[in-house]
């Protein structure tokens, strides 16, 4: 990955572990190229065990280093969780500061191309007081948010979407690229409702307003980009020049990010709803291994164009429009789900 490879070259405290990333070149070729420039002292091929990679990654932060440890999949993660949960994100807090943990952890979740690994635990550590958790959705983004996660003095996840690998294609910026941990992108402009979005979800929603401009409604379309610490004052302000909220993210609707951002404008930007907010996300249900069952599940540009259209043209949503003064307010509690089972 070329942030990885311009972050080595630039701090010889970088260093790579992970299982297959030697000469393999790591899972989906994530790391290709980088044992051949780097070698095996700095590329670190390790046997299959996430708590060890882990574990020993750690300890080399603790003495200075600035270790990146590649999780093959986002399911493997639960192997990790007390080197993750109980001693990366809690060490600093542990030592009033005298510890500090520069460690980056990467991996891969959602649906790709092999329709294999498809599990997305993202909002599992975005709870956790004391680490950062980044999403991107672009290759620009990728490249900038991995080198802001290996220059972090503190633990940093960073979650990459599997069919971002094949799928999206655009130019990196030339020269030193760094994108910021937290602000949000604001991926389209719009007033009629905005859409809050994450990973491969982003460049659905960016269909689904394409189709709903055809119908006269105009979208807005914010890439979340960072799930902790999030941007709520993009996503505040854009609710309140809308009026209106769809949340859209691959994992379960049932605990998944977007309830966070959901309650959050529940609280804080209450007056400027017009209508109930509107998630979309996976049933609960393991994601199914086949194909057919797993196009039912995965959220698609479709769902997250009706869930706009069922709070923007609903006869309920209509009754929520502040000008008609006659019409009862009544508080935006029920979330709608639209194109996935209905889990709430």
């Amino acid at each position: 990955m070329g942030a990885v490879a311009a972050e080595m070259r630039a701090d010889p405290e970088v260093f790579m572990i992970g299982q297959d990333i030697g000469p393999f070149g790591g899972a989906m070729q994530g790391a290709r190229g980088l044992y051949e420039e780097f070698g095996p002292r700095r590329i670190r091929d390790a046997p299959i065990s996430e708590s060890a990679m882990v574990g020993a990654a750690i300890g080399a932060a603790l003495q200075g280093k600035r270790p990146i440890v590649e999780i093959s999949f986002g399911e493997f993660l639960p192997c990790a969780m007390s080197q993750i949960v109980l001693q990366a994100a809690n060490l600093a807090y542990m030592t009033a500061g005298d510890a500090h943990v520069p460690l980056t952890i990467r991996t891969r979740v959602g649906d790709g191309p092999y329709r294999g690994h498809p599990q997305s635990y993202e909002a599992w550590f975005a709870h956790v007081p004391g680490l950062k958790v980044v999403m991107p959705s672009t290759p620009a983004d990728a490249w900038g948010l991995m080198a802001s996660a290996i220059r972090d003095d503190g633990p940093v996840m960073v979650f990459e979407q599997m069919f971002l690998y094949h799928a999206i294609r655009d130019d990196v910026p030339d020269g030193e690229h760094v994108v910021p941990i937290g602000p949000a992108r604001i991926a389209r402009t719009g007033r009629d409702a905005t859409i809050v979005a994450t990973a491969w979800m982003v460049h659905r929603s960016l269909e689904a307003a394409r189709v709903l401009t055809d119908e006269g409604v105009d979208v807005e379309v914010i890439d979340l980009r960072t799930l902790a610490p999030w941007d709520q004052d993009t996503v505040l302000a854009s609710v309140r020049k809308t009026g209106r909220l769809v949340v859209a993210h691959e994992a379960w609707k049932v605990g998944g990010f977007g309830a966070e951002v959901a309650a959050t404008v529940a609280e804080r930007a209450f007056d400027a709803l017009r209508a109930p907010i509107a998630r979309v996300g996976a049933p609960s249900i393991p994601v199914p291994s086949a194909t057919a069952l797993r196009n039912l599940t995965i959220p698609t540009a479709d769902a997250i164009a009706d869930a706009v259209r069922s709070i923007v043209h609903e006869e309920e949503a209509r009754a929520w429009d502040r000008s008609s003064p006659s019409q009862p307010r009544r508080p935006p509690t029920r979330m709608i789900t639209t194109g996935t089972a209905d889990d709430s």
